[in-house]
């Protein structure tokens, strides 16, 4: 991927054995965390000719967590001049789950058992001409094992500028790599999950969305799911400073906040990593480094 500095070479062949499965993709995770980090850290240095510019550029701060029960992580948070609120977190944690949650996991049902590593992004922006973001991916571990994750945009104010289709073209190149059904596929579950029933109406312009994702060819399915990760620095990173010196007034940012409001109340009614989070005994203040730093209701 272009602009990426992440070496994968040490990413390429795994081999069979679950321990050196768990211990790449838990690797690989911290490493795209410490690529996306210093990607959103040079972006909050480039600003110019705006007010925001008069203020310092944002550093992310860290702060590390421990799960009663197995694991912890690691929050990585900014608060800049062109990202209002951005988190990049990773978890690794392990454990078992309760009776009632172990029956909506692939095989957890006999013993609970589970260890699941991760990262996810959240950017939240303040110029409002700017889209928010969301991005995941995770290796999980029961009696079998898979990947899941992908991303999302969220523009805030009318899409005059097809950044959605922009943020779409980077997913779809990532996805053809390794196959060209995976698209169109994830594409059409991304907007199928990212929807408000009680709103009838998208979150955002969609992404992709992907879950138990185990082809059988486990190297493959690592290599796809880094991909994506990388797709999505590159690719959301060109439209941040596309975007992040446009005008905008008081009206700009009402609406930003009145649509910000969707983003939580998909988050607080119907996200699955929500849920996830909260029945594993996970971070409060992790789990809901999602919502953002100010939203309205008209």
């Amino acid at each position: 991927m272009v602009g990426n500095a992440i070496d994968t070479a040490d990413f390429r062949s795994i081999g069979s054995d679950i321990g050196s499965r768990k211990a790449a993709a838990a690797s690989w995770f911290t490493a795209l965390r410490d690529e996306i980090c210093a990607t959103f850290e040079t972006i909050e240095t480039e600003l110019s000719g705006t007010a925001m510019a008069d203020k310092l550029a944002g550093k992310f701060s860290r702060k590390s967590w421990n799960r009663e029960g197995g694991g912890g992580g690691e929050m990585s948070v900014l608060h800049g001049r062109v990202f209002e609120k951005v988190g990049v977190n990773i978890s690794t944690v392990h454990g078992e789950f309760s009776e009632e949650f172990r029956v909506n996991i692939p095989g957890a049902a006999a013993d609970g058992k589970f260890w699941a590593s991760g990262i996810s992004v959240v950017a939240h922006m303040q110029n409002p001409h700017v889209p928010a973001a969301h991005m995941n991916t995770r290796f999980i571990v029961t009696s079998t094992s898979w990947f899941g994750g992908g991303g999302d945009l969220t523009p805030l104010l009318p899409d005059e500028d097809g950044l959605g289709s922009d943020f779409h073209n980077g997913l779809k190149t990532a996805c053809d790599v390794h196959d060209p059904s995976y698209y169109p596929r994830f594409s059409k579950w991304c907007d199928e999950y990212f929807y408000l029933p009680h709103r009838d109406e998208p979150r955002g312009a969609g992404g992709i969305f992907f879950d138990n994702l185990a082809t059988g060819d486990w190297d493959a399915d690592f290599a796809f799911t880094r991909d994506v990760g990388r797709s999505f620095c590159d690719t959301y990173s060109s439209i941040v400073r596309a975007c992040m010196e446009r005008s905008w007034d008081e009206g700009d940012r009402h609406r930003q906040l009145v649509r910000r409001g969707r983003y939580v109340e998909f988050n607080l009614l119907h996200d699955r990593g929500t849920l996830f989070g909260l029945k594993t005994g996970g971070n409060i203040e992790a789990i809901l480094m999602s919502l953002p730093p100010e939203v309205r209701w008209p």
